[in-house]
């Protein structure tokens, strides 16, 4: 028995060393692939994370969907409140290749075991927030994602090319809204700026905990699923965002923003952490608000799972059966 123990050790080493060689080459891991445990949990956890993310993020824009100041405007709301609901199915899908169900990373959301991204747990007060979401949070986004699409993981570097590609429409939408309405009234103008003074912190937040207190991000970055740290992320999206604000004449709100000319980027002033985790743990704004959200449309799905699951186990996916007759 000792000696089956020791091969199978050994094995075990072979794989990991076999492993680690394929990730310092930049060869992608696919899911046949052997893998260490720990890197397969932390796929699932930010994979399912991200996953959340983007379903949980349809809520606070489709609030406006009805809203919307023009036809054109709801069409394009609408278009990428869709856009979101995808990005969730593709991630859930690349999830699903680790060997998590989608209805068991659902299940762990709605039990509070799994997170979402902060961000979405402040509301849309005005028509204006849907445009500081699409310019600072879907930027955010994008500065996240991006280099996701050189993960070591084959299934969810390749759903980032996609999604990145829409993502960039987001933001360019968000954008325009803010610059409409810098371009229109006073009031316009006011509750442009109002927006940014909502959101720039919590965007700031979305890119997790300084590197010093992030508990994962080391070992990610170890095993190329992360290929930037927060801070890193973090700065680069505070150098692209302030001039993009003076561009549209609004003001960050933060009195300790300045250019340093020697490092060659902007200072930013302190964010509230305690802020951060008292979110995370369930004392956001809109914490209780976008669970009970996410388990309504959970419970009322639950006929149209249960019909599908029928559907398979009685071999009902045929066009025939579809279409409620047989072909003659």
């Amino acid at each position: 028995m000792r000696t089956q123990e020791i091969e199978a050790e050994k094995a075990d080493l072979e794989n990991e060393r076999e492993f680690q060689v394929k990730i310092e080459a930049g060869i992608r891991i696919e899911p046949r692939d052997w893998m260490p445990d720990g890197y397969r949990r932390a796929l699932i956890r930010q994979i399912s994370q991200h996953a959340h993310s983007e379903i949980v993020g349809q809520l606070p824009e489709a609030n406006w969907i009805t809203r919307a100041p023009t036809l054109e405007r709801k069409l394009i709301l609408l278009a990428k409140v869709q856009d979101e609901a995808g990005h969730g199915l593709y991630l859930y899908c690349a999830a699903e290749t680790l060997g998590a169900s989608r209805d068991e990373l659902t299940l762990q959301l709605l039990s509070g075991k799994a997170r979402y991204s902060s961000i979405f747990n402040y509301p849309t007060l005005s028509w204006a927030d849907v445009g500081a979401i699409g310019w600072l949070v879907d930027g955010a986004a994008i500065m996240n994602q991006v280099p996701l699409q050189r993960c070591s993981y084959g299934p969810y570097g390749r759903a980032m090319v996609r999604i990145c590609k829409e993502e960039s429409f987001h933001q360019r939408q968000g954008f325009d809204i803010m610059r409409a309405l810098c371009e229109g009234t006073k009031l316009q103008r006011e509750m442009a700026q109002d927006a940014l003074d909502r959101w720039w912190w919590p965007a700031l937040m979305m890119f997790g905990p300084p590197d010093e207190q992030s508990v994962h991000s080391e070992q990610s970055m170890a095993w190329g699923i992360k290929q930037s740290s927060n801070d890193t992320l973090r700065q680069k999206f505070v150098d692209q965002t302030v001039p993009q604000a003076e561009y549209l004449g609004l003001v960050i709100p933060d009195d300790d923003l300045q250019w340093d000319d020697k490092e060659g980027r902007y200072n930013f002033g302190p964010i509230d952490w305690a802020e951060f985790a008292s979110v995370l743990a369930g004392n956001g704004p809109c914490n209780r608000e976008r669970i009970a959200a996410r388990l309504k449309a959970w419970n009322d799905g639950a006929w149209f799972r249960e019909g599908l699951l029928a559907a398979a186990h009685a071999g009902g996916t045929t066009e025939e059966s579809a279409c409620g007759g047989t072909a003659e």
